[in-house]
């Protein structure tokens, strides 16, 4: 008998959706015919007749990219609680929708990789299927600010990635047995089976893009759809040999490609949106971007210290990643820019450490979080309890029973 396994993801920064993809692939590879894993995008159930994009011509999550694209975070404080407080006001609405989408598609397990949302996600399978195990996976660092993932009074699972989200989740009143601890964020399987490169080679890949072997060089990125940010941060590394990765920003990387190096200052590479982003970070020794929990993650995974940035223009939801980078020793925090080349001249001066530093911490996230999702199919095993009429502000029905020791991580490959 197939089972069903529902990701959720939606497209607002493209980490939600890196993270459904990269776990979907694991239990793909583990379970293959045995196992169906449907990727289910929010927004697509919400707004099932595009009603959204015919009329303004965009998808919801496009403002939002357009915004990290632009710069524009400055006031996305006040936007997320009037976002937050948008959800509760819809919270009926939100529940019956997704209680009718359940009840059609009838998965055996859903796994939320989204924020804000978790709530009326819980509450519409549990209407429509109860019993159905469910579980959160932060595809943040911390639920910050508070209530963006973690919703207390839920018979789920909260997946953490550390341990201040750990003491978040049962500082909330989340039973200790539904708190998990995994060591770190979901990271494509590519950022795990990376071959290692030698240095003749690396040194040829170097030359291939126009850059010098031999010489220090960072990577910048800054998520999926860029940053201008980028265009100051190569005008103010004048001769630090960069690799720019823009992203889906392709007026960055015109612009970029534009900016004339100074003489006798460093070469630069630009380029567009790539899959492989592990084979650019193979040929960089640092990274510079902004404090997002992936690209952080990304880069630490591949040994690379990290410079980012802590201003009032961070999201609030990425606070806290910069104070990891300072806890755990990873890199260097700056406050903008203008302080970048500080930054980056003091992680040069003792880079062998730094490095070693950075290679210290081993994350194997998304194996764990499969560990996990298979421990909830082994629950889900039980028949389901036929659904009860009731209304959207009824209570769901809910499961308890015995689970293993949530607090102790899956099992390292």
């Amino acid at each position: 008998m197939t089972r069903t396994v529902d990701l959720v993801y939606f497209n607002a920064g493209g980490g939600h959706r890196a993270a459904a993809q990269a776990l979907q692939a694991v239990l793909q590879q583990r379970h293959g015919a045995a196992l169906q894993v449907r990727l289910v995008n929010l927004m697509a159930v919400l707004d099932a007749q595009d009603r959204f994009r015919r009329l303004t011509g965009m998808a919801p999550e496009d403002v939002y990219n357009r915004r990290l694209a632009r710069g524009w975070t400055l006031g996305l404080t006040q936007e997320l609680k009037l976002l937050q407080a948008s959800v509760r006001w819809a919270h009926p609405w939100l529940v019956r929708l997704l209680q009718a989408h359940w009840a059609e598609t009838r998965p055996d397990v859903v796994v939320s990789l989204i924020p804000n949302f978790n709530r009326c996600l819980y509450e519409s399978v549990q209407a429509a299927r109860p019993g159905t195990p469910c579980a959160t996976v932060l595809t943040d660092l911390a639920d910050t600010p508070p209530h963006f993932w973690i919703e207390p009074g839920q018979d789920q699972w909260i997946v953490c990635g550390t341990e201040r989200a750990v003491q978040q989740a049962l500082a909330q009143g989340v039973a200790p047995r539904n708190v998990h601890r995994v060591s770190g964020m979901i990271l494509r399987p590519a950022f795990h089976a990376m071959a290692p490169l030698d240095a003749a080679a690396r040194a040829q890949a170097l030359q291939a893009l126009g850059l010098q072997p031999g010489r220090p060089t960072g990577l910048v990125m800054f998520g999926g759809q860029g940053s201008m940010q980028m265009l100051r941060i190569a005008r103010s590394l004048p001769q630090v040999q960069l690799i720019l990765v823009c992203g889906h920003n392709a007026l960055l990387a015109e612009r970029l490609r534009a900016l004339p190096v100074p003489e006798g200052g460093a070469a630069r590479a630009v380029l567009g949106f790539t899959p492989d982003v592990v084979h650019y970070m193979q040929l960089a020794d640092f990274f510079v971007g902004k404090p997002g929990p992936g690209s952080l993650s990304e880069a630490v995974q591949m040994g690379l210290p990290v410079i980012t940035f802590e201003n009032r223009w961070t999201m609030p939801q990425e606070r806290y990643n910069a104070q990891w980078v300072r806890e755990q020793g990873l890199g260097e925090v700056v406050p903008s820019v203008k302080a970048i080349a500080g930054g980056v001249a003091r992680l040069l001066a003792d880079l062998g450490a730094a490095q070693a530093r950075v290679r210290g911490v081993r994350n194997q996230a998304v194996f764990e979080v499969a560990d996990l999702v298979d421990q909830r199919l082994i629950q889900a095993r039980a028949p389901h309890p036929q659904p009860q009429a009731s209304s959207a502000h009824a209570a769901p029905a809910v499961t308890g029973g015995a689970e293993p020791d949530a607090l102790a991580p899956a099992p390292a490959r």
